[in-house]
């Protein structure tokens, strides 16, 4: 067993080594010459406009007046027990909206009826509040 380890390790040694082929960039042949391959115009990019204070004040003007993008609001998801009545009234209002000609998802009607709760005055917002009674938080049990 000896001899057989022995030949194992005499053939590993005795193999030259080869360097790895990567194939990313294949080896190049002699008798392709770059005459012969159809070359390519420089591609001339723009000039880089800067502000300088040499620069024209009208196209400092035009650069400065760009509009700002207003700030999206950060999404929040959130749940929440609702009766089951109630929850057919967001039915009601979607098939109202849709018949006038604005279909209107459940969360757009509940952000409408937030800006409207928003808008009322006093003593309407408190009349309004006690019309909905309380209930239980939680999830309802399963029936």
């Amino acid at each position: 067993m000896a001899t057989a380890k022995s030949r194992s390790g005499a053939s590993k040694a005795a193999a030259p080594h080869k360097p790895p082929v990567s194939a990313k960039s294949p080896a190049k042949s002699p008798a392709k010459s770059p005459a012969k391959s159809p070359a390519k115009p420089p591609v001339k990019t723009p000039a880089k406009t800067e502000l300088t204070p040499s620069a024209p004040a009208a196209v400092r003007a035009v650069k400065a007046a760009k509009p700002a993008k207003p700030k999206k609001d950060k999404l929040v998801r959130d749940s929440f027990t609702i009766p089951k009545s109630e929850y057919l009234v967001i039915d009601a209002l979607k098939q109202r909206a849709a018949k006038l000609g604005i279909p209107a998802k459940k969360s757009e009607l509940m952000r409408a009826g937030i800006k409207a709760l928003a808008a009322m005055a006093e003593a309407a917002f408190a009349t309004a509040l006690k019309n909905v009674p309380a209930i239980k938080t939680g999830r309802p049990r399963k029936a």
